[in-house]
C-alpha cells in the first residue's frame, strides 16, 4: 500500500485506548501489537513519536482525552506526518456518534488523513458509508448501556457503605476492595479544621490563613482556600458516613433526596456530634450572609486594582448594613478565599480620592496632544431596547467561543496561527456588542470621527461625568496600566502608560 500521487509509503500514527469499566477489550499492549502487524503487512510507516496510547480514560468525550487531543492537532499541522490513523476498532477512536462523525470528517476534509479500524473492514461506496455509521451508533448504545449498569453496580455497593471515590484528606485505600484507613498526621489537620470552626467558631477565611501559614497543605498539595476547607466540613467521611451520588456528570449538586447516605465500615475522624454542629454553623451562615460580591465587570476599577502580595485583582464587595448606608469596599480576593495573608481593604470612595487627585496632577503635567481623545455620542438605534436580550446572547455565545478557542489552543488542537486569528475576531466581537450594550456609546475618536455633534472629551472628564462603569474603565484603561494598594502604607500606587515627557513620571502614589 502506497501513496496514490507517489511511489512512497503511506505514514499512520497508532491511537490505542483502553477503559476502565470494560474488562472485555484487548490490553494497551496487545493493540499496539496487533496494530504494528497490520502496519507491517500493508508496508506502513509507523514513527514512534506517534503512537497515542491512553489507559483508563472513556471514549465518550474528545475534550477528556489528552493523548486524543495531541494527534489531532499533529494531523493538523503543515508538516503533515500522517496519512492514516489506525485503530483496532472505531470503539477505541470514540464512542460519542457526534464526535465521532465530526472528527473524522475534519480529519478527511482538512487534513487528508483516514481513520482504519484493522477490525472492522469496510467497503468503499455509499454501503460503506451505512455500515461505519451504524458501527458508531451500536458503539455508543454499548457505552451508554454500559454507564447504567455500572451506576446500578455502584448504587449497590454504596447502598452496602462501600466507598468508591478518591479518598479525602486524612485517608488513603490499604488496597483494592479495602474501606479507607486513617492516615494519622493527615488527619491532625482535619482535626484541627473542626475544631477551630465548630468549637472555637473561627471565620472561614481566618482559618484558611492560619493553615496556610503552618505550612499545611490540601491533598493536592495547594494552599488551602474557602471552598477546600468548606468541603472538608462538609464531607461527612469525616463522621463515618458514605455519600454518594451528590453531583451529576459535571459537578451540579443534585437534589438532597437523591443522596445516598449509609454507614461506613471505615474509622471516623470526628465524632458525629461535632459534625453536625459545624454542619448547623454552615447553614446558618449561608443563609445569614450579609455580603454580596458585585460581578468585577460592573465595576470602573476592573482589571486594574491588585494586591501587592499575591498580584490578584482586588475584588469589589457591598457591605450591608441595617441603619448605615452600605459600604462598596475593595478587598483581595486571594484574601477572600483565605489563600493571601494581605489584607487590601479600601473602600470606594477613598480609591476615588486617590484617583482624582493623582489623575490631575499627572494630566496637568502630560501635554494636550498626549491625551486621548473620547467622544459621547448619542444612543443609536441600535440601543433600541428590545434588541437589548439578543445583545448579550451574542455577547454570551463571542465569550463561550473565545474560551473554547483558548482550550482548543492549550490542548494542541488549533496552532498559535488559527488561535490568534479566532482571538482577534472573537475579541473583536465583544468589544462590538459592549459598545452597544452601553446606554451611551463610548468610542475613541479621530480626525474622521470628530466630525460629529458630540463634542470630545478627555478620560478624565469621561471619568467624571459618565454614570456608565463600562465606559470609566475604558477611560481609566487607555491611561492607567495597573493600580496597587498597599495598606500598611494607606498609598494607592498608579502605573500610568509612557508618556512622552519623562519628567511626567510613571508612578504617583
Amino acid at each position: 500500500m502506497s501513496c496514490s500521487q507517489c511511489s512512497s509509503p503511506l505514514r499512520a500514527a497508532l491511537y490505542i485506548r483502553v477503559s476502565t469499566r470494560s474488562q472485555e477489550e484487548l490490553s494497551p499492549d496487545s493493540q499496539k501489537r496487533l496494530l504494528l502487524d497490520y502496519a507491517c503487512s500493508r508496508n506502513i510507516l509507523v514513527a514512534p513519536e506517534h503512537i497515542y496510547m491512553e489507559k483508563g480514560i472513556s471514549g465518550r468525550r474528545a475534550d477528556r482525552r489528552p493523548r486524543f487531543q495531541q494527534m489531532i492537532a499533529a494531523a493538523k499541522s503543515p508538516l503533515h506526518p500522517f496519512d492514516l490513523i489506525l485503530v483496532w476498532k472505531f470503539s477505541r477512536f470514540a464512542r460519542n456518534q457526534e464526535e465521532s462523525i465530526v472528527y473524522k470528517s475534519m480529519l478527511k476534509k482538512l487534513c487528508s488523513v483516514d481513520v482504519v479500524s484493522i477490525s472492522e473492514p469496510l467497503e468503499e461506496g455509499p454501503f460503506g458509508s451505512l455500515i461505519e455509521r451504524i458501527i458508531e451508533w451500536m458503539d455508543e448504545f454499548y457505552s451508554i448501556r454500559l454507564s447504567g449498569d455500572v451506576f446500578r453496580g455502584m448504587t449497590e455497593k454504596a447502598l452496602r457503605g462501600g466507598y468508591q471515590c478518591r479518598p479525602p484528606l486524612g485517608y488513603r485505600i490499604p488496597g483494592p476492595g479495602l474501606p479507607p484507613e486513617i492516615v494519622p498526621e493527615e488527619a491532625g489537620i482535619v482535626k484541627m479544621i473542626f475544631q477551630a470552626y465548630g468549637e472555637d467558631h473561627m471565620g472561614l477565611g481566618e482559618l484558611c490563613r492560619r493553615l496556610n501559614a503552618l505550612g499545611f497543605r490540601t491533598a493536592k498539595g495547594n494552599l488551602f482556600e474557602k471552598r477546600s476547607v468548606k468541603y472538608i466540613l462538609q464531607n461527612p467521611l469525616y463522621a463515618g458516613i458514605i455519600r454518594w451520588n451528590r453531583t451529576d456528570g459535571n459537578s451540579r449538586t443534585k437534589p438532597r433526596e437523591q443522596w445516598i447516605l449509609k454507614e461506613g465500615s471505615h474509622p471516623p475522624i470526628v465524632p458525629l456530634s461535632l459534625f453536625c454542629e459545624v454542619e448547623q454553623r454552615l447553614e446558618q451562615e449561608s443563609r445569614h450572609s450579609r455580603s454580596e460580591p458585585s460581578p468585577a465587570a460592573r465595576h470602573w476599577l476592573s482589571g486594574l486594582a491588585v494586591c501587592p502580595s499575591c498580584g490578584r485583582s482586588l475584588a469589589v464587595c457591598t457591605r450591608r448594613r441595617k441603619t448605615l448606608p452600605d459600604t462598596v469596599l475593595l478587598q483581595c480576593s486571594g484574601y477572600l478565599k483565605g489563600s493571601c495573608s494581605c489584607s487590601c481593604y479600601l473602600t470606594e470612595d477613598a480609591a476615588v480620592h486617590a484617583l482624582h487627585a493623582s489623575l490631575e496632577e499627572i494630566f496637568s503635567k502630560v501635554p494636550p496632544s498626549f491625551l486621548p481623545c473620547y467622544r459621547l455620542c448619542p444612543d443609536s438605534p441600535s440601543q433600541d431596547p428590545s434588541l437589548q436580550p439578543s445583545l448579550v446572547a451574542a455577547l454570551r455565545r463571542a465569550k463561550a467561543g473565545l474560551q473554547r478557542a483558548s482550550s482548543a489552543y492549550l490542548n494542541g488542537i488549533d496552532s498559535e496561527r488559527e488561535y490568534l486569528e479566532n482571538k482577534t475576531r472573537l475579541t473583536g466581537e465583544i468589544e462590538l456588542l459592549l459598545h452597544q450594550l452601553d446606554s451611551r456609546s463610548f468610542s475613541k475618536s479621530d480626525s474622521e470621527k470628530n466630525t460629529g455633534s458630540a463634542q470630545p472629551c478627555s478620560p478624565l472628564e469621561v471619568f467624571f461625568s459618565c454614570s456608565s462603569v463600562s465606559q470609566k474603565n475604558r477611560a481609566l484603561r487607555s491611561v492607567i496600566l495597573q493600580m496597587t494598594f498597599f495598606r500598611k502604607e494607606n498609598r494607592l500606587a498608579i502605573v500610568y502608560r509612557s508618556v512622552p515627557d519623562p519628567s511626567t513620571g510613571l508612578q504617583s502614589g
